[in-house]
């Protein structure tokens, strides 16, 4: 009753104090700039952790993205990894002209302007949520698209799976193999400017021809089993296999190369000669260069057909769309949490007034 009566007689400042702060709180949530939130919803692909595992030496060019494959927990901690890299940040920066739109010079704080601003997470479900906040509605929606377009760009470029790998492998040896072959014939082109066509008997270009086809199969088996070595054991039955395919290669080219170079010397017959087991040598060279260079074109055909058939494929399960409504700020909210602390505070302000009226009181009656 006691408190009723206090404040029954600062009533004034109770309602008058609440009232003030929330009318000033009601201006400022309407001054506050509106902030807009876009989502996307991705649909990885479900690899086996042991494929996960085999990709993180090809991922070391991606910034920040080692530190989240050491705490591989599932595979979507790998792609929400390669979403917040510096390599990602960069790539919106210089797309969305995000220094002008934050109003910042620097690039690494605009990096951390736009992480703050951003949310990636795996749900239960096995889904990729991506979000984003920015004053600009439209643009909100354009970064987190970026995001999504961003992290399929890296999909195809880095090795996130067997196939890919060996994909990659195939392609860099076919590049190397297309330049010997260049070289090559350059070489063979030049000895014939130099000394013309040499005449070579039925026997040394049939040696020529198993010889370089021999040569070839054995460079393209110790190419494949090198990209295996990368993603499986010595146990491995293909491996086992690929092994003694090798080694029975091996043993064939050693025999007709001894064979066929015991009677080199023997039959010589002077300069010609010379030239002409010279243009033997670089007829070998294009003739090695051109079957390798078929092999290892199958077999990179055959890579990528396994990459296409592979399930690493980002399925994009909601794009990000224009927000219709703000998500801050929550104008409500802050006018109702307002007027409960005035009115805390007008309470708390009457009872200090009255006490302190009741002990000014007490003095004054005791003088």
């Amino acid at each position: 009753m006691d408190l009723l009566t206090v404040l029954n007689k600062r009533k004034k400042l109770i309602l008058t104090f609440p009232l003030v702060i929330t009318l000033i709180a009601t201006g400022v949530s309407f001054v506050i700039p509106e902030v807009f939130k876009s989502t996307a919803r991705l649909l990885p692909p479900q690899q086996p952790q042991s494929g996960a595992a085999a990709l993180f030496s090809q991922l070391g060019g991606v910034a920040g993205l080692a530190a989240g494959a050491a705490g591989l927990k599932t595979p979507n901690d790998l792609y929400i990894g390669m979403l917040k890299s510096r390599t990602v940040a960069d790539s919106l920066i210089a797309k969305f002209d995000l220094k002008k739109n934050y109003d910042l010079t620097s690039q690494e704080k605009t990096r951390k302007e736009l992480e703050e601003n951003t949310l990636i997470t795996s749900g239960k479900d096995g889904l990729i949520v991506i979000e984003v906040e920015d004053k600009n509605k439209k643009l909100v929606a354009d970064i987190t698209n970026g995001y999504v377009s961003e992290l399929m760009k890296l999909t195809k470029t880095l090795a996130l799976t067997e196939a890919s790998k060996q994909r990659m492998f195939f392609q860099q040896q076919l590049e190397t193999t297309k330049n010997n072959l260049a070289e090559a014939e350059v070489a063979l082109r030049h000895s014939i400017d130099k000394n013309g066509v040499v005449s070579v008997d039925g026997d040394s270009r049939a040696v020529v021809e198993i010889t370089s086809k021999l040569r070839a199969q054995v460079s393209a088996k110790e190419i494949q089993l090198n990209a295996m070595q990368s993603y499986v054991t010595g146990n491995n039955p293909d491996y086992i296999q690929l092994k003694e395919e090798l080694r029975s290669l091996r043993a064939g080219l050693s025999k007709l190369e001894t064979g066929s170079s015991g009677g080199a010397g023997k039959d010589a017959r002077g300069e010609d000669d010379q030239v002409g087991l010279k243009s033997i040598k670089l007829l070998r060279d294009v003739k090695y260069n051109q079957m390798l260079y078929e092999l290892l074109a199958k077999q990179f055909e055959t890579s990528r057909l396994e990459e296409a058939k592979d399930s690493a494929i980002i399925q994009v399960l909601d794009a990000a769309i224009e927000p219709e409504k703000r998500v801050k700020p929550r104008r409500a909210i802050i006018i109702l949490l307002s007027l409960v602390a005035a009115l805390v505070i007008a309470v708390m302000l009457a009872v200090a007034l009255e006490a302190k009226a009741i002990l000014h009181a007490s003095r004054k009656a005791i003088s």
